[in-house]
């Protein structure tokens, strides 16, 4: 650790304590079926109750490798046209599906009182890089044509996801920047995300144990994705001209992957792009995910939500 101790919560402290008492192998040490269930299982201790909403519905669209399901959230039964949320999860693109971000997902919905539609990409090693990305862009496409089975008329998207899913947030914008959809990308919003390669940050030197995600997982999720290593859509902080659009970044203090999102907000706002960054200070990588372990966790997706309010208002009210 550089410099003196870090500032942890202690409702974050509490949570470390209990998973290190808890003890087990770590992921990469468990065969993959029973690290991806395990994954969800530990959902159901750590993470809040997910809300009562309008509309929960699994739909699915045309992949370049057959259908992705999707899961569309929506505190309205019938809404007038206007922007639609993307999600994509996280899980180091090996773990999580539908299931294990599907409270977070309630809540996003529930707060923004926007339709959210989760994406159920292709996992590594089964599926490695470009599956992922691919599979995120086409179903965003796909909601952006306005189909009829999803029963809502978007105006613009809204990339969001955390972790993986916080780079799949950043490579879809990028991809559509480059290349329009049938309608805009009007914010993303990449949550703790992998924009860059980490191995060389101080913060994956500071926190590559002890703080819940490590280094040793995060080098497994690295080997099973096998994103090539001077590819923007693996490492999005390469591309040049990246997607200028109103970006709302978070990342935690106490996260290996701390420095990658603040470089690319970074980049972001260097380029002119209008960025609100926000560094959730002692708390560690998956907090939206952990906010009945963690009760502050809570009030820092709030927070979170509230940005992506006031960068709407700000751009388009």
């Amino acid at each position: 650790m550089s410099g003196t101790e870090p500032f942890v919560r202690d409702d974050v402290k509490a949570l470390l304590v209990m998973l290190e008492q808890m003890g087990g192998p770590p992921m990469e040490q468990v065969p993959l079926d029973e690290g991806r269930a395990g994954y969800i299982a530990m959902g159901a201790l750590v993470e809040a109750d997910p809300r009562d909403l309008a509309v929960i519905k699994d739909l699915t669209c045309p992949g370049p490798a057959g259908d992705i399901p999707l899961r569309l959230y929506d505190a309205r039964e019938n809404r007038e046209p206007g922007p639609v949320i993307m999600f994509y999860h996280g899980g180091g693109f090996v773990i999580g599906n539908l299931e294990s971000h599907h409270a977070l997902c309630t809540e996003i919905a529930a707060e923004m009182d926007l339709p959210v539609v989760a994406v159920d990409y292709r996992l590594a090693p089964e599926a490695p890089f470009p599956a992922a990305p691919d599979d995120c862009e086409a179903a965003t496409r796909w909601v952006a044509s306005g189909p009829d089975e999803l029963g809502r008329k978007p105006t613009g998207l809204i990339p969001m996801g955390d972790s993986a899913g916080g780079n799949l947030t950043i490579v879809t914008a990028n991809a559509l920047a480059a290349n329009p959809a049938d309608v805009p990308v009007v914010m993303q919003v990449p949550i703790y995300p992998v924009a860059s390669e980490v191995t060389s940050d101080q913060s994956h030197a500071d926190f590559a144990e002890g703080f819940l995600l490590t280094a040793s997982t995060m080098a497994w999720f690295h080997e099973q994705y096998r994103g090539a290593e001077d590819d923007v859509r693996n490492f999005p902080m390469l591309e040049e001209s990246p997607a200028r659009v109103p970006t709302v970044l978070c990342t935690a203090g106490l996260d290996p992957l701390r420095d990658s999102g603040r470089k690319y907000a970074a980049k972001l706002i260097g380029l002119g792009t209008d960025v609100t960054y926000l560094e959730f200070h002692g708390n560690i990588h998956g907090f939206t995910n952990l906010r009945k372990a963690i009760p502050s966790a809570q009030k820092d997706t709030h927070d979170l939500i509230a940005a992506m309010k006031n960068m709407m208002e700000r751009h388009y009210s």
